[in-house]
């Protein structure tokens, strides 16, 4: 039986939110990695590599429960990807052909 939890087999169908959020969002990846880290805690627990008590263990159990409720709820919330910003989260600035003709007009 598989122990970890990674974020992206828990929730496939949001791949590409998933990327774009820890690409171009500080706290999203901060609050991806706390993640991660506690469900490799919890791993090494219960393969026995690490000790803690019953409580310890429900405890971080808990904390990442409650971190992946907060993800997910991150990932249905984020805004829709630019279509002019090509997921960059910077809106691409275009001159408008108008100005460009008539700036180049004698």
């Amino acid at each position: 039986m598989d122990l970890h939890h990674p974020i992206l087999r828990e929730f496939p169908e949001h791949r590409e939110v998933i990327r774009r959020l820890k690409g171009t969002n500080e706290h999203f990846r901060s609050v991806f990695e706390e993640y991660h880290r506690l469900d490799d805690e919890i791993y090494r627990i219960e393969e026995d590599i690490d000790f803690a008590t019953d409580q310890e263990i429900e405890e971080l159990k808990m904390r990442r429960a409650k971190l992946k409720d907060y993800i997910y709820h991150v990932i249905r919330h984020a805004p829709p990807v630019c279509p002019t910003c090509e997921g960059t989260g910077l809106a691409a600035f275009q001159v408008p052909q108008a100005v460009v003709s008539a700036a180049a007009a004698p």
